[in-house]
């Protein structure tokens, strides 16, 4: 499945949500190619999303949950990868 949450993470004069797959990388790679996101935004385990993605992320069917949460999914699917 497919999980975003909400556009908080502040950088670069814009607000942030972070896109993740509790399923596989695969998955993930996909949906941002639909979603129209280029792979630069990709950084270890998920993307980067601006702000005026969001509703088009939720409109392709990603399902929004808190920032805990999507952590806790990515970690439960053995998916997290941590900096360093």
């Amino acid at each position: 499945m497919i999980l975003i949450d909400p556009p908080t993470w502040p950088g670069h004069g814009r607000l942030w949500s972070h896109l993740v797959s509790d399923v596989s990388y695969e998955e993930l790679h996909a949906f941002a190619r639909e979603l129209g996101v280029p792979s630069r935004g990709f950084e270890r385990d998920h993307y980067d999303i601006p702000e005026h993605h969001y509703a088009a992320a939720l409109a392709l069917g990603a399902r929004p949950v808190r920032s805990r949460e999507l952590v806790s999914r990515l970690t439960t699917a053995g998916l997290r990868r941590r900096k360093g």
